[in-house]
């Protein structure tokens, strides 16, 4: 396809720029010469400069052969238009307007004359007085020299070429009341400058979004300035930019280059922001994310997208081609328990780069005047952390809670594990104007409602936990249940090779003993101790309490069936089987193929049935040892040795044989 733009305007520029970087030949006419040095021509844009009459246009598009023409001219330059439209006609090629966005203006503004025309402008400033300042371009100055002393009251505002300052000294517009520069303008710029002309009037087109005229707007309600807005010409009819990209690369078959943002907006008040993260937020074509983050930059007026999933999230990236700069919003810094981990998973090949934000832990520990360098961070906002032992560890935790029940689920949690010692601070809506910190006791706040978005940060005296297997049976509370003993424990759980996120079944918890020191190694996993028996149910939940093992969960049932709802084990520990350990390792087989597995044994039937699977279901790693252990029992001023029944303990892992 042989494309055409005529590229009168910033869109028509950046339709072409964007064209080229995505790789398709387009030829491009401006009609001068400073237009041009605002296009940089490749092998994939080809400017011609020169104004065109229609039967030029015509002309042109015959010679190069041009079947899609892209009108891209300024919404007042409707002659152009109309040529354009005619030579589109008279060679029969496809014709497509682009639109310039356009600002919404209330028509009982204040500060706004309307006027139709530049004449019905120039003679509505003929009955006032003060300096007015010219922002419509050159080519109508001269209808403003109906107006007296209009060489001491206009200020014109014109492009820095030599034919415009000629033409404009011609006018009469000369010296300092001739101000050449190149827009659009920041509001900042704009105000300044009509502070300098000590302006009482603006005279100004409605150019759009990308002519700065908004900015011109807003600068004349700060500064006190009359704007006289010389209306549209017409209603057009047409695709804005993203439009007109997205059916130029559907007609190629081109997909499109993304530059994909990470922006942490900090915890959601836009003060917040670092200024390299505005900055792109301003540059984006799109901003994506949840509502409260988007609410924060309404003002920008950009096309958005209101989505916090992954998935859904590079599903309209790859259906929106016509937004090249993508910013999404995540809250607090990217880096810190946000989505982006997941994004990256789905946007794979997208140029992606990332600006910090300040986390809601930095800001948060700011306010309470501690530091956060010896803080354990987690997350409580739908997923499962072990909060209780990391406190046990490190002595203060901060977490995101996320719902609008966490704060008093953490302090009954605290609460049941004896820890009303903890001091808890909490942040709710931090940097938003309900923003509310309180601190107090998990007693005290127990009962207190907070907002869902809060944190928390928890402090109490850490503790000296051993880092090995190996507690005493004496610290146990055992009643009358049986009780893997602790040299056998020892050795099984060494044969186990747990890892600190492992998830285990004590199948036979019995006491527990085995299920708390598993669930205390593996602090980031989940133990499940499986036990038929109520006593043994309820000692078991009386050691969890004693131990704070928030992450071991008891299962009143017997393997294999009370196994089937349970998440899939890394490792398991079989203590009883109750004669169904065929059907319980077929089980685990199924949930895992390559599980690790240690069975202790005392009874032979035990121990043959076990050799038995070994033989038949799909194992490696097999090792059987016999351990026998005497103890010493204190007799008057020696020590005699018992011994105690001997254990077969096995241990070998799911997987074929190579």
């Amino acid at each position: 396809m042989n494309i055409l733009i005529f590229a009168g305007t910033t869109e028509g520029r950046n339709l072409a720029q964007y064209l080229g970087r995505c790789q398709i030949f387009c030829h491009v006419c401006v009609a001068t010469e400073y237009g041009e040095a605002l296009i940089e021509e490749s092998e994939y844009l080809k400017v011609h400069t020169g104004r065109l009459m229609a039967d030029e246009m015509a002309q042109f598009i015959q010679k190069e052969q041009i079947d899609f023409v892209v009108d891209a001219t300024h919404p007042y330059a409707v002659a152009v238009s109309e040529n354009i439209v005619w030579a589109c006609r008279e060679k029969n090629v496809f014709y497509q307007r682009l639109l310039r966005s356009s600002i919404s203006i209330d028509e009982k503004e204040d500060n706004i004359i309307f006027a139709d025309s530049v004449e019905e402008a120039a003679e509505f400033l003929k009955t006032t007085s003060g300096n007015i300042l010219v922002t419509t371009g050159s080519k109508e100055l001269s209808k403003f020299t109906v107006i007296e002393d209009y060489q001491e009251r206009i200020y014109a505002r014109v492009l820095s070429t030599p034919e415009v300052v000629k033409a404009c000294v011609q006018t009469g517009i000369t010296g300092n009341h001739l101000i050449c520069m190149q827009g659009p303008f920041s509001k900042e710029m704009n105000v300044a400058t009509m502070h300098q002309v000590n302006a009482v009037y603006l005279v100004t087109k409605e150019s759009g979004k990308a002519g700065g005229f908004e900015e011109k707007i807003h600068a004349a309600k700060e500064a006190g300035v009359k704007i006289v807005l010389i209306g549209r010409p017409k209603q057009e009819e047409g695709l804005p930019l993203e439009q007109v990209k997205k059916m130029i690369l559907e007609k190629e078959g081109k997909k499109a280059r993304h530059q994909i943002c990470f922006v942490g907006i900090g915890m959601g008040d836009r003060n917040n922001i670092t200024l390299e993260a505005l900055e792109a937020v301003k540059a984006a074509d799109v901003l994506i994310g949840a509502k409260r983050m988007l609410e924060t930059f309404s003002y920008l007026n950009l096309p958005s997208f209101c989505e916090y999933r992954a998935e859904t999230i590079a599903g309209y990236i790859e259906n929106h081609p016509e937004y090249e700069k993508v910013a999404i919003l995540l809250s607090g810094d990217p880096g810190f328990y946000s989505g982006a981990k997941k994004l990256l998973g789905y946007l794979k090949g997208q140029t992606i780069c990332t600006y910090p934000g300040i986390s809601s832990v930095v800001a948060f520990c700011a306010k309470l005047k501690t530091s956060w360098d010896d803080v354990k961070l987690l997350s409580l906002h739908g997923r499962g952390q072990n909060i209780i032992y990391s406190l046990r560890e490190y002595g203060k935790v901060f977490a995101l809670i996320g719902k609008k029940d966490g704060i008093a689920e953490v302090c009954k949690k605290l609460l049941e594990y004896g820890m009303e010692d903890t001091k808890i601070s909490v942040g709710e809506s931090l940097s938003y104007p309900k923003e509310r910190i309180v601190s107090g006791s998990p007693k005290e706040l127990a009962e207190m409602e907070f907002a869902p978005l809060s944190v928390i940060l928890l402090e109490r005296k850490k503790e000296d936990l051993t880092v090995t297997h190996g507690i005493a049976d004496e610290e146990f509370l055992r009643d009358k249940v049986p009780m893997t003993k602790e040299e056998i424990r020892s050795i099984s759980l060494s044969k186990l090779r747990l890892k600190k996120d492992s998830i285990v079944y004590d199948i036979g918890a019995g006491t527990g003993s085995v299920s708390i020191e598993m669930a205390l190694q593996a602090n980031e996993g989940s133990v499940y101790a499986i036990e038929k028996k109520k006593e043994a149910v309820d000692l078991i939940l009386k050691n969890k309490r004693k131990f704070a093992a928030e992450n071991l969960e008891v299962i009143e049932g017997l393997a294999p069936e009370a196994l089937f709802p349970l998440p899939a084990p890394t490792h398991a520990f079989i203590g009883g089987s109750s004669g169904n350990m065929r059907e319980i390792l077929k089980i685990l087989l199924e949930k895992n193929k390559n599980i690790r597995v240690v069975v202790n044994a005392i009874a032979a039937e035990t121990i043959a049935e076990t050799v038995n699977c070994l033989k038949e279901l799909p194992f490696v790693e097999e090792e059987i040892a016999e351990v026998c252990i005497g103890k010493s029992k204190k007799a008057g001023s020696y020590h005699m040795m018992m011994g105690l029944n001997p254990v077969f303990i096995f241990s070998f892992t799911g997987g074929e044989e190579n």
